[in-house]
Protein backbone atom coordinates (compact mmCIF):
# COMPACT_ATOMS: atom_id res chain seq x y z
CA UNK A 1 0.00 0.00 0.00
CA UNK A 2 1.34 3.42 -0.97
CA UNK A 3 2.31 5.79 1.87
CA UNK A 4 0.67 9.21 1.95
CA UNK A 5 3.02 11.96 0.82
CA UNK A 6 5.46 9.71 -1.08
CA UNK A 7 5.88 10.56 -4.74
CA UNK A 8 5.58 7.70 -7.22
CA UNK A 9 9.15 7.86 -8.51
CA UNK A 10 10.65 7.62 -4.99
CA UNK A 11 8.32 4.76 -4.12
CA UNK A 12 9.37 2.85 -7.24
CA UNK A 13 13.05 3.65 -6.70
CA UNK A 14 13.14 2.21 -3.18
CA UNK A 15 10.49 -0.53 -3.49
CA UNK A 16 12.98 -3.41 -3.76
CA UNK A 17 15.12 -2.04 -0.93
CA UNK A 18 12.07 -1.57 1.31
CA UNK A 19 10.95 -5.13 0.53
CA UNK A 20 14.36 -6.55 1.50
CA UNK A 21 14.45 -4.42 4.67
CA UNK A 22 11.04 -5.71 5.81
CA UNK A 23 11.59 -9.38 4.88
CA UNK A 24 15.24 -9.99 5.75
CA UNK A 25 17.90 -9.30 8.33
CA UNK A 26 20.23 -7.63 5.87
CA UNK A 27 21.79 -4.38 7.04
CA UNK A 28 20.94 -1.13 5.29
CA UNK A 29 24.44 -1.01 3.86
CA UNK A 30 24.06 -4.50 2.32
CA UNK A 31 20.61 -3.68 0.98
CA UNK A 32 21.91 -0.50 -0.65
CA UNK A 33 24.81 -2.35 -2.26
CA UNK A 34 22.44 -5.03 -3.60
CA UNK A 35 19.78 -2.65 -4.93
CA UNK A 36 22.06 0.18 -6.05
CA UNK A 37 20.45 3.00 -4.01
CA UNK A 38 22.25 5.60 -1.90
CA UNK A 39 22.96 4.75 1.71
CA UNK A 40 22.07 8.18 3.19
CA UNK A 41 19.10 8.74 0.91
CA UNK A 42 17.56 5.32 1.63
CA UNK A 43 18.12 5.75 5.37
CA UNK A 44 16.33 9.09 5.27
CA UNK A 45 13.54 7.56 3.15
CA UNK A 46 13.05 4.77 5.70
CA UNK A 47 13.02 7.21 8.63
CA UNK A 48 10.49 9.45 6.95
CA UNK A 49 8.08 7.02 5.28
CA UNK A 50 8.65 3.59 6.85
CA UNK A 51 9.57 4.28 10.42
CA UNK A 52 7.19 1.54 11.53
CA UNK A 53 9.44 -1.01 9.77
CA UNK A 54 12.42 0.19 11.80
CA UNK A 55 10.42 -0.05 15.04
CA UNK A 56 9.15 -3.53 14.08
CA UNK A 57 12.57 -4.86 13.11
CA UNK A 58 14.15 -3.85 16.44
CA UNK A 59 11.09 -3.92 18.68
CA UNK A 60 11.86 -0.44 20.02
CA UNK A 61 8.51 1.25 20.52
CA UNK A 62 10.07 3.97 22.69
CA UNK A 63 11.72 5.41 19.56
CA UNK A 64 8.46 5.76 17.68
CA UNK A 65 7.95 9.48 18.38
CA UNK A 66 11.55 10.57 17.88
CA UNK A 67 11.57 13.18 15.13
CA UNK A 68 14.40 15.18 13.64
CA UNK A 69 13.90 18.93 13.53
CA UNK A 70 15.97 22.05 13.75
CA UNK A 71 16.35 23.04 17.38
CA UNK A 72 16.40 26.56 18.74
CA UNK A 73 19.79 28.17 18.25
CA UNK A 74 20.79 25.88 15.37
CA UNK A 75 21.31 27.76 12.16
CA UNK A 76 19.45 26.72 9.03
CA UNK A 77 22.73 25.93 7.31
CA UNK A 78 23.86 23.71 10.19
CA UNK A 79 20.48 21.97 10.32
CA UNK A 80 20.62 20.94 6.66
CA UNK A 81 24.31 20.07 6.82
CA UNK A 82 24.03 17.73 9.80
CA UNK A 83 20.40 16.57 9.72
CA UNK A 84 21.09 13.22 7.99
CA UNK A 85 24.05 12.45 10.24
CA UNK A 86 22.06 13.39 13.35
CA UNK A 87 19.15 11.27 12.16
CA UNK A 88 21.56 8.37 11.75
CA UNK A 89 22.84 8.87 15.32
CA UNK A 90 19.26 8.52 16.50
CA UNK A 91 18.51 5.59 14.22
CA UNK A 92 18.86 2.04 15.55
CA UNK A 93 20.16 0.97 12.14
CA UNK A 94 23.38 2.86 12.89
CA UNK A 95 23.77 1.68 16.48
CA UNK A 96 26.83 -0.38 15.59
CA UNK A 97 28.65 2.73 14.36
CA UNK A 98 30.29 5.27 16.67
CA UNK A 99 29.99 9.03 16.15
CA UNK A 100 33.26 9.22 14.22
CA UNK A 101 32.17 6.50 11.81
CA UNK A 102 28.78 8.12 11.25
CA UNK A 103 30.51 11.45 10.60
CA UNK A 104 32.69 9.81 7.93
CA UNK A 105 29.68 8.09 6.33
CA UNK A 106 27.90 11.43 5.91
CA UNK A 107 31.08 13.36 5.14
CA UNK A 108 30.92 15.81 8.06
CA UNK A 109 33.47 16.64 10.74
CA UNK A 110 33.48 14.36 13.75
CA UNK A 111 34.03 17.11 16.34
CA UNK A 112 31.43 19.34 14.70
CA UNK A 113 28.85 16.55 14.63
CA UNK A 114 29.51 15.74 18.30
CA UNK A 115 29.11 19.41 19.22
CA UNK A 116 25.87 19.70 17.23
CA UNK A 117 24.55 16.72 19.18
CA UNK A 118 25.68 18.10 22.55
CA UNK A 119 24.28 21.56 21.94
CA UNK A 120 21.06 20.92 20.04
CA UNK A 121 20.17 17.26 20.62
CA UNK A 122 21.64 16.42 24.05
CA UNK A 123 19.22 13.55 24.58
CA UNK A 124 20.53 11.50 21.64
CA UNK A 125 24.06 10.66 22.83
CA UNK A 126 23.09 9.21 26.26
CA UNK A 127 20.25 7.28 24.67
CA UNK A 128 22.34 5.70 21.92
CA UNK A 129 25.25 4.96 24.29
CA UNK A 130 22.85 3.21 26.67
CA UNK A 131 21.60 1.08 23.80
CA UNK A 132 25.18 0.35 22.66
CA UNK A 133 26.11 -0.84 26.17
CA UNK A 134 23.04 -3.08 26.27
CA UNK A 135 24.22 -4.67 23.05
CA UNK A 136 27.78 -5.03 24.31
CA UNK A 137 29.17 -2.45 21.91
CA UNK A 138 32.10 -0.57 23.42
CA UNK A 139 31.80 3.21 23.26
CA UNK A 140 34.80 5.25 22.30
CA UNK A 141 33.06 8.57 23.00
CA UNK A 142 34.78 10.67 25.62
CA UNK A 143 32.41 11.90 28.32
CA UNK A 144 33.33 15.03 30.23
CA UNK A 145 36.24 17.31 29.53
CA UNK A 146 39.70 15.79 29.32
CA UNK A 147 42.14 17.01 31.99
CA UNK A 148 44.67 18.23 29.44
CA UNK A 149 42.02 20.12 27.47
CA UNK A 150 40.64 21.59 30.67
CA UNK A 151 44.08 22.90 31.62
CA UNK A 152 44.65 24.45 28.17
CA UNK A 153 41.41 26.45 28.32
CA UNK A 154 41.26 27.09 32.10
CA UNK A 155 42.45 30.72 31.97
CA UNK A 156 40.21 31.48 29.00
CA UNK A 157 37.15 30.02 30.73
CA UNK A 158 37.87 32.06 33.86
CA UNK A 159 38.21 35.22 31.77
CA UNK A 160 34.91 34.57 30.01
CA UNK A 161 33.19 34.03 33.35
CA UNK A 162 34.52 37.25 34.86
CA UNK A 163 34.34 39.69 31.93
CA UNK A 164 32.27 40.77 28.95
CA UNK A 165 35.04 40.00 26.47
CA UNK A 166 34.05 38.02 23.38
CA UNK A 167 35.33 34.50 22.75
CA UNK A 168 37.51 35.88 19.95
CA UNK A 169 39.01 38.54 22.24
CA UNK A 170 39.65 35.98 24.98
CA UNK A 171 41.22 33.50 22.55
CA UNK A 172 43.62 36.21 21.37
CA UNK A 173 44.41 37.27 24.92
CA UNK A 174 45.04 33.71 26.13
CA UNK A 175 46.65 32.58 22.88
CA UNK A 176 44.35 29.59 22.35
CA UNK A 177 42.54 28.59 19.12
CA UNK A 178 39.27 30.48 18.64
CA UNK A 179 37.35 27.50 17.20
CA UNK A 180 38.66 25.18 19.90
CA UNK A 181 37.69 27.54 22.70
CA UNK A 182 34.27 28.12 21.17
CA UNK A 183 33.53 24.40 20.88
CA UNK A 184 34.92 23.82 24.40
CA UNK A 185 32.51 26.42 25.84
CA UNK A 186 29.55 25.07 23.88
CA UNK A 187 30.23 21.51 24.98
CA UNK A 188 31.20 21.90 28.63
CA UNK A 189 30.13 25.35 29.85
CA UNK A 190 26.59 25.95 28.53
CA UNK A 191 25.91 28.24 31.52
CA UNK A 192 28.41 30.78 30.13
CA UNK A 193 26.55 30.83 26.82
CA UNK A 194 23.20 31.21 28.61
CA UNK A 195 24.43 34.06 30.84
CA UNK A 196 25.87 35.91 27.89
CA UNK A 197 22.67 35.54 25.91
CA UNK A 198 20.74 37.07 28.83
CA UNK A 199 23.19 39.99 28.96
CA UNK A 200 22.98 40.44 25.20
CA UNK A 201 19.18 40.64 25.28
CA UNK A 202 19.38 43.17 28.12
CA UNK A 203 21.75 45.34 26.09
CA UNK A 204 19.67 45.47 22.90
CA UNK A 205 18.82 49.17 23.25
CA UNK A 206 21.97 50.17 25.10
CA UNK A 207 24.03 52.80 23.28
CA UNK A 208 26.68 53.89 25.74
CA UNK A 209 30.19 54.43 24.46
CA UNK A 210 32.49 51.68 25.67
CA UNK A 211 29.62 49.37 26.65
CA UNK A 212 28.37 46.24 24.87
CA UNK A 213 25.26 46.61 22.72
CA UNK A 214 22.70 44.07 21.52
CA UNK A 215 25.18 42.65 18.99
CA UNK A 216 27.64 42.16 21.86
CA UNK A 217 30.06 44.53 20.18
CA UNK A 218 31.43 47.60 21.94
CA UNK A 219 29.54 50.77 21.07
CA UNK A 220 32.22 53.01 19.58
CA UNK A 221 33.04 54.75 16.29
CA UNK A 222 34.86 52.71 13.68
CA UNK A 223 38.56 53.25 12.99
CA UNK A 224 38.00 55.05 9.69
CA UNK A 225 35.65 57.58 11.28
CA UNK A 226 38.05 58.19 14.16
CA UNK A 227 40.89 58.80 11.72
CA UNK A 228 38.72 61.08 9.57
CA UNK A 229 37.90 63.49 12.40
CA UNK A 230 41.00 63.04 14.61
CA UNK A 231 42.67 66.35 13.72
CA UNK A 232 39.38 68.25 13.68
CA UNK A 233 38.60 66.98 17.20
CA UNK A 234 42.01 68.10 18.44
CA UNK A 235 41.47 71.58 16.97
CA UNK A 236 38.05 71.77 18.59
CA UNK A 237 39.57 70.70 21.93
CA UNK A 238 42.64 72.93 21.96
CA UNK A 239 41.63 76.09 20.08
CA UNK A 240 38.75 78.56 20.05
CA UNK A 241 38.06 78.03 16.35
CA UNK A 242 34.42 77.45 15.43
CA UNK A 243 33.11 74.25 13.87
CA UNK A 244 32.67 76.11 10.60
CA UNK A 245 36.32 77.20 10.56
CA UNK A 246 37.57 73.74 11.50
CA UNK A 247 35.64 71.87 8.79
CA UNK A 248 36.92 74.28 6.15
CA UNK A 249 40.50 73.72 7.35
CA UNK A 250 40.11 69.93 7.42
CA UNK A 251 37.92 69.50 4.36
CA UNK A 252 35.18 67.57 6.16
CA UNK A 253 31.42 67.98 6.10
CA UNK A 254 29.96 70.33 8.73
CA UNK A 255 26.87 68.19 9.37
CA UNK A 256 28.96 65.03 9.67
CA UNK A 257 31.44 66.65 12.07
CA UNK A 258 28.67 68.12 14.21
CA UNK A 259 26.93 64.72 14.40
CA UNK A 260 30.21 63.00 15.28
CA UNK A 261 30.88 65.53 18.05
CA UNK A 262 27.42 65.23 19.58
CA UNK A 263 27.39 61.43 19.43
CA UNK A 264 30.94 60.57 20.50
CA UNK A 265 32.35 63.70 22.20
CA UNK A 266 29.47 65.49 23.97
CA UNK A 267 31.80 66.32 26.85
CA UNK A 268 33.95 68.46 24.54
CA UNK A 269 30.92 70.50 23.50
CA UNK A 270 29.96 70.97 27.14
CA UNK A 271 33.50 72.08 27.95
CA UNK A 272 33.59 74.52 25.03
CA UNK A 273 30.36 76.04 26.29
CA UNK A 274 31.99 76.86 29.59
CA UNK A 275 30.39 74.20 31.77
CA UNK A 276 31.70 71.42 33.97
CA UNK A 277 32.10 68.18 32.02
CA UNK A 278 29.72 66.33 34.35
CA UNK A 279 26.79 68.38 33.02
CA UNK A 280 24.60 66.80 30.33
CA UNK A 281 24.90 68.33 26.86
CA UNK A 282 21.15 69.03 26.71
CA UNK A 283 21.45 71.23 29.79
CA UNK A 284 24.01 73.57 28.22
CA UNK A 285 21.75 74.71 25.38
CA UNK A 286 23.31 77.09 22.87
CA UNK A 287 25.98 78.90 24.86
CA UNK A 288 29.57 78.18 23.80
CA UNK A 289 32.96 78.90 25.29
CA UNK A 290 33.16 81.93 22.99
CA UNK A 291 29.83 83.17 24.34
CA UNK A 292 31.07 82.77 27.91
CA UNK A 293 34.18 84.78 27.05
CA UNK A 294 32.01 87.42 25.37
CA UNK A 295 30.01 88.07 28.53
CA UNK A 296 32.79 87.47 31.08
CA UNK A 297 33.79 91.12 31.66
CA UNK A 298 30.19 92.32 31.85
CA UNK A 299 29.42 89.62 34.42
CA UNK A 300 32.34 90.78 36.56
CA UNK A 301 31.04 94.35 36.51
CA UNK A 302 27.54 93.19 37.45
CA UNK A 303 29.03 91.21 40.33
CA UNK A 304 31.00 94.16 41.68
CA UNK A 305 28.70 97.13 41.14
CA UNK A 306 25.07 98.21 41.23
CA UNK A 307 25.08 99.68 37.72
CA UNK A 308 21.93 98.92 35.71
CA UNK A 309 22.21 95.94 33.38
CA UNK A 310 21.41 98.14 30.36
CA UNK A 311 24.28 100.50 31.15
CA UNK A 312 26.73 97.60 31.62
CA UNK A 313 25.57 96.06 28.34
CA UNK A 314 26.09 99.39 26.54
CA UNK A 315 29.58 99.75 28.03
CA UNK A 316 30.68 96.41 26.50
CA UNK A 317 28.71 96.69 23.26
CA UNK A 318 26.22 93.99 24.22
CA UNK A 319 22.49 93.77 23.66
CA UNK A 320 20.86 94.31 27.09
CA UNK A 321 18.18 91.65 26.56
CA UNK A 322 20.78 89.05 25.56
CA UNK A 323 22.91 89.91 28.60
CA UNK A 324 19.87 89.57 30.87
CA UNK A 325 18.99 86.20 29.34
CA UNK A 326 22.55 84.95 29.78
CA UNK A 327 22.62 86.09 33.42
CA UNK A 328 19.24 84.49 34.08
CA UNK A 329 20.36 81.08 32.79
CA UNK A 330 23.92 80.92 34.09
CA UNK A 331 24.01 83.22 37.12
CA UNK A 332 20.61 83.00 38.85
CA UNK A 333 22.23 83.84 42.20
CA UNK A 334 23.52 87.10 40.71
CA UNK A 335 19.98 88.12 39.87
CA UNK A 336 18.95 87.65 43.50
CA UNK A 337 22.07 89.37 44.82
CA UNK A 338 21.50 92.46 42.64
CA UNK A 339 17.95 92.75 43.93
CA UNK A 340 16.31 91.70 40.70
CA UNK A 341 12.96 90.02 40.29
CA UNK A 342 10.96 88.19 37.64
CA UNK A 343 7.79 89.61 36.12
CA UNK A 344 4.60 87.69 35.35
CA UNK A 345 5.79 87.25 31.78
CA UNK A 346 9.12 85.78 32.98
CA UNK A 347 11.23 88.87 32.33
CA UNK A 348 14.00 89.89 34.75
CA UNK A 349 13.94 93.44 36.11
CA UNK A 350 15.68 95.18 38.97
CA UNK A 351 13.62 96.02 42.02
CA UNK A 352 14.73 99.62 41.57
CA UNK A 353 13.29 99.81 38.04
CA UNK A 354 10.15 98.01 39.14
CA UNK A 355 9.50 100.58 41.88
CA UNK A 356 10.49 103.52 39.68
CA UNK A 357 8.11 102.64 36.86
CA UNK A 358 5.30 100.98 38.86
CA UNK A 359 2.95 103.99 38.84
CA UNK A 360 3.49 104.67 35.14
CA UNK A 361 2.81 101.03 34.35
CA UNK A 362 -0.37 101.01 36.45
CA UNK A 363 -1.74 104.18 34.71
CA UNK A 364 -0.83 102.82 31.27
CA UNK A 365 -2.67 99.53 31.89
CA UNK A 366 -5.84 101.11 33.37
CA UNK A 367 -6.38 104.39 31.46
CA UNK A 368 -6.57 105.44 27.80
CA UNK A 369 -4.00 108.22 28.35
CA UNK A 370 -0.94 108.18 26.14
CA UNK A 371 2.39 107.05 27.55
CA UNK A 372 3.91 110.47 26.71
CA UNK A 373 1.26 112.21 28.81
CA UNK A 374 1.83 109.81 31.70
CA UNK A 375 5.62 110.25 31.67
CA UNK A 376 5.29 114.07 31.54
CA UNK A 377 2.95 113.95 34.52
CA UNK A 378 5.33 111.76 36.56
CA UNK A 379 8.54 113.49 35.44
CA UNK A 380 9.97 110.36 33.80
CA UNK A 381 11.86 109.93 30.54
CA UNK A 382 9.51 108.68 27.84
CA UNK A 383 12.08 106.51 26.03
CA UNK A 384 13.15 104.76 29.26
CA UNK A 385 9.56 103.99 30.32
CA UNK A 386 8.57 102.89 26.81
CA UNK A 387 11.56 100.55 26.58
CA UNK A 388 10.88 99.15 30.07
CA UNK A 389 7.24 98.33 29.30
CA UNK A 390 7.95 96.95 25.84
CA UNK A 391 10.72 94.73 27.16
CA UNK A 392 9.27 93.54 30.45
CA UNK A 393 5.49 94.02 30.31
CA UNK A 394 4.19 93.34 26.78
CA UNK A 395 0.85 92.36 28.33
CA UNK A 396 0.40 96.02 29.41
CA UNK A 397 0.48 97.12 25.77
CA UNK A 398 -2.31 94.64 24.95
CA UNK A 399 -4.43 95.93 27.85
CA UNK A 400 -3.86 99.57 26.81
CA UNK A 401 -4.90 98.91 23.21
CA UNK A 402 -8.05 97.19 24.45
CA UNK A 403 -8.96 100.32 26.42
CA UNK A 404 -8.58 102.48 23.32
CA UNK A 405 -11.13 100.34 21.46
CA UNK A 406 -13.86 100.85 24.04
Amino acid sequence: MRNSGVNTSAEQKYSEAVSLYSSSDLSIKSICERTGVGFGAFSAYLSRYHRELIIKRHNLTEYFNVKLRGHRGQTTAAHYKYKDAIAACDNIEYIEYNISQIARIFDVGCTSLANQLRKHYPEIIPRRELERRKRGIHSNLQYGVRSRTKDVYAAAVKMLQSSDMTIEEVSNECKVPYSGLREHILAYYPQITQQREQKRVGAVNQKVRGKRNGNWSIHKPNKDTIAKYETAIELYRSTSKTMEEIVVMQGVNLGGFRHYLRKWHPGLIVQRRGFDTNIELAQTKRYSKQTAEKYAEAIEVLKNSDLPTARVAAEFGLHPDMLRAYVKEHYPSLIEWRGMTTTESGKIVSNRSKLKYAEALQLYETTPRTLKAITRQLGLTYNSVSSYIRRNHPEAIVKHRALLQL
